[in-house]
C-alpha cells in the first residue's frame, strides 16, 4: 500500500514512521489514521524491524484530531473514530518492538495520546505538550483520560484535562511525559542514537523487557515478580543470551544475532 499522509522507511533494522501531513500540522484524518494503522501492523509482522520511531514532519509530531471532518460526523461516526483511534494506540503499545516518540512540535490532544502510548518520549525544545479538547467543549477521545493519570497521577491529569494549557517540554519532562529534551537540530540524531543502541541489544530480551514491565505493570508485585522469573528463563534459554555470558567472561563485546534460536 502506498502512503499520502504518512511516510514508513526502514533503515537497518530500525523503522521511521513519520506523520506527514504538515499543512494540517499532522491532524489525524481518518485517512492518516488508517495509513498508521497499516504501518503498525506492517512493523508487528517484520520480525527483521527491532526498533520503530515516530516523528512529525514540519511544525508538529501530531497536533491533534481532524476537527474540520470531525464537525462532519455523525454520533455514530465519532464513535467508529474514536474505535479506531483507540485499537490504533492498542497497536502502539503491543507491537513487540520498543517504539519512541521523537517529539518535535505540537503534541496535543490525539498526538499526546499517541505520544503516552509509545514506549517513552525524547523532545524537542519546542515541543508543546497538551490536551486542548476541553476548549472545544468535548473531552479526549483516544485514551487521555485514561493514560495521561496514570502516567502523571490524578491530580495533573485533571488539572491537564480541564484546563487545555499547553506545556512546554521541559514541565513534561518534570512531570514524566518526556524521558530526555534536545535542541530541535539533535532531536533525531539523539533519537535515533538511542534506537540504534536498543536495536544493538539481544533481540529477545529487548521485547522481554517491555513485555513484562507492561504487563507487570497492571497487576500486583507477587505475581509481576514471578512474570519477570518466567521471562527471564524464557530469554536465558536463548542463543543471545549465552553469547552474552560468554562475551563477559571472555572480556569482549557480544556479538548478537538477534534471533530466538536456543
Amino acid at each position: 500500500m502506498s502512503y499520502k499522509y504518512m511516510i514508513f522507511e526502514v533503515e537497518e533494522n530500525i523503522a521511521l514512521v513519520t506523520f506527514n501531513r504538515p499543512e494540517a500540522l499532522n491532524a489525524l484524518s481518518p485517512d492518516l489514521m488508517m495509513e498508521f494503522g497499516d504501518i503498525l501492523d506492517k512493523i508487528a509482522a517484520d520480525e527483521s524491524i527491532a526498533v520503530a520511531v515516530l516523528t512529525g514532519a514540519g511544525k508538529a509530531f501530531v497536533s491533534g484530531a481532524d476537527i474540520q471532518a470531525m464537525s462532519e460526523f455523525t454520533p455514530l461516526q465519532i464513535n467508529n473514530y474514536l474505535s479506531t483511534g483507540h485499537e490504533i494506540l492498542f497497536k502502539i503499545e503491543s507491537l513487540p518492538q520498543p517504539v519512541i516518540a521523537a517529539v518535535n512540535g505540537f503534541c496535543l490532544g490525539g498526538g499526546n495520546e499517541i505520544a503516552m502510548a509509545c514506549d517513552f518520549v525524547y523532545a524537542s525544545e519546542k515541543a508543546r505538550f497538551g490536551q486542548p479538547e476541553i476548549k472545544l467543549g468535548i473531552i479526549p477521545g483516544f485514551g487521555g483520560t485514561q493514560r495521561l493519570p496514570r502516567l502523571v497521577g490524578k491530580s495533573l491529569a485533571k488539572e491537564l484535562c480541564l484546563t487545555g494549557e499547553f506545556i512546554k517540554s521541559e514541565t513534561a519532562q518534570a512531570i514524566g511525559l518526556a524521558n530526555k529534551i534536545f535542541p530541535p537540530d539533535k532531536l533525531m540524531e539523539e533519537t535515533m542514537k538511542t534506537a540504534k543502541l536498543i536495536a544493538s541489544h539481544g533481540r529477545a530480551s529487548v521485547r522481554a523487557v517491555k513485555q513484562v514491565i507492561d504487563r507487570g505493570a497492571q497487576i500486583e508485585l507477587r505475581s509481576a515478580c514471578a512474570l519477570e522469573v518466567g521471562a527471564f528463563t524464557a530469554v536465558f534459554s536463548s542463543s543471545d543470551a549465552k553469547e552474552g555470558l560468554k562475551a563477559f567472561l571472555e572480556k569482549r563485546n557480544p556479538e548478537f544475532k538477534g534471533t530466538y534460536e536456543s
